[in-house]
């Protein structure tokens, strides 16, 4: 994206988090910041969004997006950079010559008592980097046809899991196991259980 559109961008979602009063950006910063320090699976924008409409701001959608994704990203490279709020409010205004005071304020103040836990849990997730999983459904099934299956109408169990990868995004992942593999798979996962239970 040219650096004229990027700006554009930028000042846009800018004048989207202008309407919003300091005590309201404080509370939508706060859901992000605790997804950041690890204490949530994600960040709910409708739990946001219910918070603006409360508090008497209208905003639509495509700006509550904008507002979240915007306060991430720079949430997230505060802390990969280690800022300290002094350096984030910098170069927030050095993107935008925008920003109202009372934002820069409750930016500046919230990184300065968050930022060193964001930072300490992007070092552990980096070391980690693997996704959460957070549900997981199965159903039994009987296989028509299959290449795995030595006959048809053998018994299957079809697995969907839910994942949060490290991005924060929620991606889903499908796969299909014979009994025998089935078998062998809760096995391993009661392994894992009882090793966790002595950590």
């Amino acid at each position: 994206m040219p650096a004229a559109d990027e700006s554009l961008g930028v000042n846009k979602v800018v004048d989207s988090i202008c309407k919003l009063s300091p005590d309201l950006l404080a509370e939508a910063c706060g859901h992000i910041l605790t997804y950041l320090q690890g204490q949530t699976r994600g960040v709910d924008s409708a739990l946001i969004s219910d918070g603006f409409q409360k508090a008497g701001v209208r905003c639509d959608h495509e700006a509550l997006q904008n507002i979240v994704r915007f306060l991430l990203l720079t949430f997230r490279s505060a802390g990969k950079s280690n800022l300290s709020g002094d350096d984030l409010v910098s170069r927030l205004e050095e993107g935008s010559n925008k920003w109202p005071k009372a934002s820069l304020q409750v930016l500046h103040r919230l990184w300065s008592e968050h930022g060193a836990l964001v930072h300490a849990q992007q070092e552990v997730q980096a070391m980690l980097s693997i996704g959460q999983l957070v549900d997981m459904q199965w159903k039994l099934g009987m296989a028509v046809s299959s290449d795995t299956c030595r006959s048809l109408n053998s018994p299957y169990v079809s697995l969907r899991l839910k994942i949060v990868e490290p991005s924060g995004q929620i991606c889903q992942r499908s796969l299909e196991m014979t009994i025998p593999q089935f078998q062998n798979f809760h096995k391993q996962f009661k392994e894992m259980a009882a090793v966790m239970e002595t950590v």
